[in-house]
């Protein structure tokens, strides 16, 4: 109850706060059964409320800036939610509550660049478990067992930065474009870089691709003249391949300061990301989905690769 108050206090405050600024609000939902109905392992479930507001770019180069801030929770389990005897873990329970803040830097050049901080809790008070086991009740899904072995209490803090430069600017085409992305994280719950390639593919038959400072590629469909919003239509297909080096993850290691959790693992620091979804975007709603692919996180000769569904609804105010 705390958390659902915590929400809404944030989505009202913000609201009347930035009443006369062009905002977004919206969901970012993930699960492992947006892709299959019978997956239900690692991670399993996500879910972050976000709030963004048009800010000033007063550099010319800068074609708009954009403050972001959300609220989300993040839950993590073995193969097996029926995980009672320890032996059966073969990933660690988590949960990771978070508040984030950032800034949006979207360049005229179609580069983008996205500093957020994150502070939080790993550990019961994210009130992973309750969540999940509430949701398996009432969905009639199997009961869970074996949160009592969850990864322990960790104070959450972490900085992450996200960098996209568009490929070949100069080439004439407004039906495919091509980017390279990179983006770190550093805190107390991850350590790790991606790095890869985005391809945007129109799917729109009216419109080329948009501009990726008008885009919901990266999140910057505010505009300053809300008119624009009427007719406005969007779709794109885009496909993401990542490599990922992982240098230290709290929700499969533990924490860094102890070794109180009861289930931990070593990491497979190399790893493929694959990423493919679509975005469509009309009149005031931003909505996309996307199947998201991970290999093997963590050493053990039980552990698999996972995959999960996105599905992410923006309405601008």
């Amino acid at each position: 109850m705390l958390l659902y108050r915590s929400i809404a206090l944030l989505v009202l405050s913000t609201t009347v706060l930035w009443a006369q600024k062009p905002a977004e609000m919206g969901a970012i939902l993930d699960n492992d059964l947006y892709v299959s109905p019978v997956s239900d392992q690692y991670y399993t479930n996500g879910i972050a409320l976000f709030y963004r507001y048009l800010g000033n770019a007063k550099n010319k180069k800068v074609a708009k800036k954009i403050t972001e801030f959300r609220l989300g929770q993040q839950i993590y389990n073995p193969q097996s939610v029926r995980a009672e005897d320890i032996n059966v873990n073969d990933r660690p329970f988590a949960g990771y509550l978070f508040a984030q803040a950032g800034i949006n830097t979207y360049y005229i050049s179609e580069s983008v660049l996205k500093l957020n901080l994150q502070m939080g809790v790993v550990g019961p008070e994210s009130g992973a478990e309750h969540l999940q086991e509430g949701l398996h009740s009432i969905l009639g899904y199997p009961t869970v067992k074996g949160w009592q072995h969850q990864i322990k209490t960790l104070l959450a803090v972490q900085l992450n930065a996200f960098y996209s430069k568009k490929l070949f600017p100069n080439r004439n085409n407004n039906q495919t474009d091509f980017h390279l992305q990179a983006n770190a994280d550093v805190g107390t719950v991850f350590t790790g870089i991606t790095a890869g390639g985005m391809m945007r593919i129109n799917l729109n038959k009216y419109k080329g691709l948009v501009p990726v400072y008008n885009s919901g590629l990266h999140d910057a469909t505010l505009s300053k003249d809300k008119t624009t919003y009427n007719g406005r239509r969007e779709l794109f297909l885009f496909v993401n391949p990542n490599a990922n080096y992982q240098f230290y993850d709290a929700t499969i290691e533990g924490s860094l300061f102890n070794d109180d959790s009861p289930v931990t693992f070593p990491l497979i620091p190399l790893r493929f990301v694959g990423e493919v979804g679509v975005t469509y975007n009309y009149n005031n709603w931003n909505l996309s989905y996307s199947f998201n692919y991970f290999s093997k996180k963590l050493s053990n000769i039980v552990i698999t690769g996972h995959y999960y569904g996105t599905i992410t609804v923006g309405y601008l105010l």
